[in-house]
């Protein structure tokens, strides 16, 4: 009896370890399958700091313990490029990391200028990025620069006065926002080496942050044409121009989904303009929502897995 009742304990033991153990395995592996597709920037703890959300925009981790912002994936997923504030914010720098927070490194040191708007070549290999600074005579000076992904060979592309640089799908060319003067901005598009540019918008307005659908065909970009910044998309070729929100606020930084069919953008909520959110529509501007709270400058990785 005795014997009988130590061999039914001892396959209780057994079967609760292996219980235990699955439970386990199972959610080491729904871990390990979180795939974050969406960096973002938010203010949660006090300053700038950069996130990464999966496709639901319902989970998110941190990945970065200090300044940074304006997060752009590396096309592989695995590193971003991201801007950080250094000598009292008097000078911004292009940084680099692993999708983690991990492996940070400094690629640009110019001191007292704002290098911003990390954007990755498609072969991963490229990092266009905007400068902009005061001259001697206090005149803003907006500039396009490229280098290596690694920081080496930076270089100013000399005929582009603009901001916001973005690589076509094919990597041959940089859609930018172009200069026009102190209150007018265009989206334009040249070559990577500043030639054939082509202005695309042609309105007295300021329009920025361009970015290429994944196929190559369209661009969403914000402009504030018709009265306060809203969402816009149109051909590459800057034909079929088309508003997508419609919004007494300021709508912001586009950013298309993987297979284009949806794009985010960000949005100031409430009576504090800092605090904004994250939201999600359809390309052609219908059902919009909200996505992620407390966060903005958002961009979605542009490969699957």
């Amino acid at each position: 009896m005795k014997t009988e009742n130590f061999t039914q304990a001892k396959m209780a033991v057994v079967f609760l370890t292996f219980l235990s153990f699955n439970t386990y395995c199972q959610h080491s592996n729904s871990s390990e399958s979180k795939f974050y597709t969406i960096a973002y920037n938010s203010k949660k703890t006090g300053n700038i700091e950069i996130y990464s959300s999966d496709k639901t925009g319902t989970s998110s981790i941190k990945s970065t313990h200090e300044k940074g912002g304006y997060a752009a994936w590396s096309p592989d997923g695995k590193r971003m490029a991201f801007y950080a504030k250094y000598d009292d914010k008097k000078t911004w720098s292009i940084h680099t990391m692993n999708s983690d927070g991990t492996n940070r490194k400094r690629l640009t040191h110019a001191k007292n200028k704002w290098d911003s708007a990390p954007n990755w070549s498609p072969d991963g290999k490229k990092i266009v990025f905007a400068r902009a600074y005061k001259d001697s005579e206090g005149m803003w000076r907006p500039e396009i620069w490229i280098m290596n992904a690694d920081g080496s060979q930076q270089h100013q592309i000399k005929s582009l006065k603009g901001s916001n640089p973005y690589f076509t799908s094919d990597g041959k060319k940089i859609v930018f926002s172009l200069e026009i003067n102190d209150k007018n901005s265009a989206i334009s598009i040249a070559d990577l080496d500043g030639g054939n540019i082509t202005r695309l918008t042609h309105n007295n307005s300021k329009e920025w942050h361009p970015e290429v659908s994944p196929d190559g065909k369209q661009i969403a970009f914000m402009s504030d044409r018709d009265g306060n910044y809203e969402i816009y998309v149109m051909n590459i070729d800057g034909s079929h121009q088309k508003r997508l929100t419609n919004s007494s606020i300021d709508n912001w930084y586009p950013s298309w989904s993987p297979d284009g069919s949806q794009l985010i953008f960000s949005t100031a909520t409430g009576k504090n303009k800092e605090d904004r959110t994250i939201y999600i529509m359809n390309k052609d501007g219908s059902k919009i929502r909200e996505f992620i709270a407390h966060g903005s400058q958002a961009e979605w990785l542009k490969t699957t897995k």
